[in-house]
């Protein structure tokens, strides 16, 4: 089946996923994980994306990002992956496809799924069995959230607030609302496996 054609919109929100290919690992060491934070922050500035969660497990990459310019979330993507791709082949001697495919974009329309799709992304190192809380996986936006660690790829969620009048609130109800699992995480895992089909990549 071809491919379809992106749909992308200005001032926008989207859930971004990219998987190593044939979900091998793309990072193998905490080298690897500072490094592409270090280009998502690059590239993030030059287009103007703002970006409100991640999630860096060992073969693939979550994002939650607000774009201002259509065109800008695809320019933005393809630096990233093609800046990390050229450090990682350097550093392992890799030759051949690192990623899977084209990345997957899904739109998020509604602001009730914005804080929702934000948890999902950020709960999948406990859903995975890494870590017991999704606070103690380093290389993820949770802790920003939960204890105000300073993170200067993070924007905060618009809807953080809505956890408190205080900091201290915030982090509090935050901690609470991201720490049990929800009925919705299986369905947005069916979104990305049909996404996988429909933007032209195997499952």
């Amino acid at each position: 089946m071809p491919s379809s054609a992106r749909l992308v919109y200005d001032n926008a929100v989207y859930h971004i996923v990219q998987r190593g290919n044939n979900k091998q690992d793309i990072f193998k060491d905490e080298k690897d994980f500072k490094r592409f934070l270090s280009i998502i922050r690059r590239y993030i500035r030059k287009y103007n994306v703002q970006v409100y969660h991640y999630c860096l497990m060992l073969n693939h990459v979550h994002l939650l990002v607000k774009i201002t310019r259509r065109e800008c979330l695809a320019k933005m993507m393809q630096s990233i992956l093609q800046s990390y791709r050229l450090y990682y082949g350097n550093k392992y001697g890799y030759v051949g496809h690192l990623y899977q495919g084209r990345f997957k974009s899904k739109l998020i329309e509604d602001d009730s799924y914005l804080l929702e799709c934000g948890r999902y992304v950020e709960r999948n190192p406990a859903r995975a069995g890494l870590v017991a809380k999704p606070d103690e996986y380093p290389w993820s936006s949770c802790i920003f959230y939960t204890f105000g660690k300073r993170n200067s790829i993070i924007t905060a969620n618009p809807l953080y607030g809505s956890f408190g009048n205080s900091i201290k609130d915030r982090q509090v109800g935050y901690n609470d609302y991201i720490s049990t699992p929800r009925p919705y995480e299986e369905i947005i895992d069916k979104e990305f496996d049909m996404l996988n089909i429909l933007q032209g990549a195997p499952k």
